[in-house]
């Protein structure tokens, strides 16, 4: 079949820890900290990014993730006896606009070139203008800008990542409200593809480290539909995946 005759595919694809990789920040950080504490301290900050929006969906409050990531960076150092001048943070954050990609996302944009019929959006806990100035600016990125047909970001719902409602904001933007099992998540964090999965959407797991599947806080039939090893097999694998579904 054509591949302009196939049925369209929505996939929205995580950004950071899917296609950007966060761990590519230690080297704007070890400029500053040494490169002997940058990579552990890079782990941390990301670490306690995520804590920090989970908890603020519990306490039913919200912060920008401009300002989630920031708050987040001063803690990690901190963990480390480690304290940068306000100037330096600024950088930093600016930095994270600049996050190197996965090296197995390449492939990705070469399978997207050649399927029309694929609807690509990206969809994060990021701000519009952080996602917007990394798709035109990271130099691994911008190239492939045009490939993708829009930013999802989660702001307009006051919650992040996994809480339903932000779920539901990007039906609504792909125009799959009501027809949630037609939308794709791609991400490379479990709870992400949990949280998609509780929301009736399909989901493609980014499984780098090989380990398999050991979430074990959803509940029957909740895992990824799609595991894959790397972001360059996820068109392949749908497709394969929806044909022997038909």
């Amino acid at each position: 079949m054509a591949a302009q005759n196939k049925k369209e595919i929505v996939l929205a694809f995580d950004v950071y820890g899917t296609l950007l990789s966060t761990e590519s920040i230690a080297q704007s950080l070890g400029e500053h900290i040494g490169q002997d504490k940058a990579a552990s301290v890079a782990a941390e900050w990301r670490r306690l990014q995520l804590e920090y929006t989970w908890r603020c969906n519990s306490m039913e409050t919200y912060e920008p993730f401009t300002s989630i990531t920031l708050k987040s960076l001063r803690h990690a150092l901190s963990l480390s006896s480690l304290h940068l001048p306000g100037e330096t943070l600024q950088y930093l954050l600016s930095s994270y606009n600049s996050l190197t990609l996965f090296p197995d996302v390449s492939p990705l944009f070469t399978a997207l070139d050649k399927s029309p019929h694929i609807h690509p959006v990206l969809f994060s806990n990021g701000t519009y203008d952080q996602i917007h100035t990394s798709l035109n600016s990271s130099p691994s990125l911008a190239p492939h800008a045009h490939l993708f047909r829009d930013i999802v970001v989660v702001g307009p719902t006051r919650k992040f990542k996994p809480h339903p409602s932000v779920y539901r904001l990007l039906c609504e933007r792909v125009g799959k409200e009501g027809s949630e099992g037609e939308v794709w998540l791609v991400s490379g964090n479990p709870f992400d593809v949990l949280g998609a999965r509780s929301f009736g959407m399909r989901a493609c797991w980014v499984d780098r480290a090989g380990n398999g599947w050991v979430d074990c806080l959803g509940g029957e039939g909740l895992g990824p539909d799609v595991v894959v090893k790397g972001v360059g097999d996820v068109v392949g694998a749908v497709e394969r995946f929806l044909e022997e579904k038909r």
